[in-house]
């Protein structure tokens, strides 16, 4: 009897032993290591993220675990173009969109767009237009394509296709377009944004990610009822437990990285999956192709002679003989119709071409960096008033971009902050960088050039490139009277390379298959589009490098 009282007790003392340990461990991990203070944010106290479970896989993305990697080409050069000469790379994880984007996804950009800035209202009108895809581009002065012209973009027939006709630049907005609106989504389902903000705000009155963390009171034009949620029971007993906290800010994990296309390192990456050749620490043998193999069509027994992707296979063969044997598709072809990569990414070959976000160079200069590669970086600081808050753009403060086919885009929009250069002063005794502009580095700029000479002797740039100039004309008082052009008709030019080429990557439903390669590259001016150029996003892994940890090899 009295031994069970004593088993009894000491089970006792264990399990309290236990509880009391738990509490002490769970304390000590939400308490301060450095001063002992508490980190949850209550009775005044200071607050940060003690329990962040990872980042969280954004609307429409697949995680891309990174690594290093032969960037360039893997076969012969036929074209001898030698443009993509192999290097040695390594990127980071990432994330990258699992398919193209498409019509439907793009249209919901521009119904925004038209519902939040009305083009009927002068000084909207080119905020819509000019994110307008050119649906010109199927025409052919050979060829009947007015189906597509009319069609293609808006049709729910052609609702889950790559959209087309988007040049680099307009990529680029609706990228910052959907970083806003996802981690607005994100503030809305965490109680921090009222229900329904993002349906409430008019032109004035937009939600822009940097805003709400620079300057969260001032987001939605400084409407508190929206910024603050006052009428929102989650939110109202989030208010009470954190007395200092009343908004989200980057160190609580809760937003997520901006949505941005891809470098071209990246996508070569993503394109290859090469995790599914992986022996050990090394690669078994190269890839020609996003799949294994050497070879267009599929070898398993179920589905042998099927196309692996959307490309053309001949001289007016762009599918194949109706049937069996077809590819599915004579232009592009709806999302998910081939089969995924390693990585679980769809259409990385053929379909359509992609933009990615590098300035296009002849060679990659890996002996100046090999980590996350990017040619392209323009550096710039928030606009600080005199009072040392952040400069806000207002429907009155828009800045258009007037491109060299006189198309104007809007490059600010109402509610974001207003950006400025680097300059000389902020760079001073800067080891890494000295300029904000970076796109010339290594070559271009006036250290890396010879340049080459006129009649005149003078030297000049590096890349004797057109310098066509478009400028809005005005009468005296300030209306516009349309658009001068100037076309550059200087035969002497020997080049189209400068910093407003971008570089796109992989094959397209109008290419052969030599160009479903990843690591053959291209280039196009950054403000024209075309029917076989499409985007997909990309998104920045912060934290570890891998979403479960070192594992056991397969």
């Amino acid at each position: 009897m009295r031994f069970n009282f004593a088993l009894k007790t000491m089970l006792f003392v264990a399990i309290a032993t236990s509880v009391v340990s738990c509490n002490k461990s769970k304390d000590y991990k939400d308490n301060s290591r450095a001063t002992g203070w508490r980190l949850d944010g209550r009775d005044g106290s200071m607050k940060y993220q003690t329990d962040y479970k990872g980042q969280e896989t954004g609307p429409g993305l697949v995680f891309v675990e990174g690594g290093t990697f032969t960037m360039g080409r893997v076969q012969d050069d036929v074209m001898h173009d030698w443009n993509n000469t192999p290097t040695q790379q390594h990127v980071q994880s990432f994330y990258m969109d699992e398919t193209e984007v498409t019509n439907r996804m793009y249209l919901q950009y521009l119904d925004w767009l038209k519902f939040t800035f009305p083009p009927t209202e002068k000084k909207y009108a080119n905020i819509y237009k000019g994110a307008l895809p050119d649906t010109l581009v199927w025409r052919n002065r050979l060829g009947y394509n007015e189906t597509m012209t009319n069609n293609y973009l808006r049709h729910p027939a052609y609702q889950n296709y790559p959209v087309v006709g988007v040049n680099w630049i307009q990529a680029t907005e609706f990228s910052k377009w959907r970083t806003d609106r996802v981690n607005e989504l994100q503030l809305e389902q965490k109680g921090y944004l009222e229900d329904g903000a993002k349906y409430g705000a008019d032109a004035e009155n937009t939600f822009n990610t940097e805003t709400y963390i620079n300057a969260p009171s001032k987001v939605y034009g400084g409407n508190d009822s929206l910024s603050k949620g006052r009428n929102n029971e989650r939110l109202t007993q989030v208010i009470k437990e954190d007395t200092v906290h009343n908004f989200v800010q980057r160190k609580d994990g809760v937003l997520l990285p901006a949505y941005r296309l891809p470098t071209e390192a990246e996508w070569e990456y993503a394109a290859l999956g090469l995790s599914g050749i992986r022996e050990y620490n090394q690669y078994r043998g190269r890839k020609k192709y996003p799949w294994d193999g050497q070879y267009t069509r599929q070898g398993g027994r179920k589905k042998r002679g099927d196309q692996l992707a959307n490309f053309k296979q001949g001289n007016g063969d762009y599918g194949g003989i109706a049937g069996w044997s077809d590819d599915g598709a004579d232009i592009t072809a709806e999302i998910k119709t081939y089969p995924p990569n390693d990585f679980g990414l769809y259409d990385m070959a053929g379909n359509v071409a992609e933009w990615v976000a590098d300035v296009y160079r002849p060679i990659i200069d890996n002996e100046f960096n090999d980590f996350n590669y990017f040619r392209g970086n323009v550096y710039t600081k928030n606009a600080i008033n005199k009072d040392g808050t952040v400069k806000i753009v207002t429907s009155d403060s828009i800045v258009f971009d007037t491109l060299s086919n006189g198309s104007i885009i809007a490059r600010t929009l109402p509610g974001q902050i207003k950006q400025e250069a680097v300059n000389t002063e902020d760079t001073y005794l800067r080891t890494q960088f000295s300029e904000s502009d970076n796109r010339d580095f290594r070559d271009g700029d006036r250290a890396s050039s010879r340049g080459y000479m006129n009649n005149s002797s003078e030297a000049k740039r590096m890349y004797n490139s057109p310098e066509h100039s478009v400028t809005a004309v005005k009468d005296s008082t300030g209306t516009s009277q349309g658009l001068d052009r100037q076309y550059d008709t200087n035969s002497n030019r020997t080049t189209l390379i400068d910093n407003e080429v971008r570089v796109f990557k992989g094959g397209s439903w109008r290419d052969r298959a030599y160009f479903l390669d990843p690591a053959q590259r291209r280039y196009f001016p950054q403000d024209m589009a075309t029917d076989y150029i499409g985007f997909r996003n990309a998104m920045s892994r912060v934290g570890s490098k891998s979403q479960k940890g070192k594992r056991a090899r397969d």
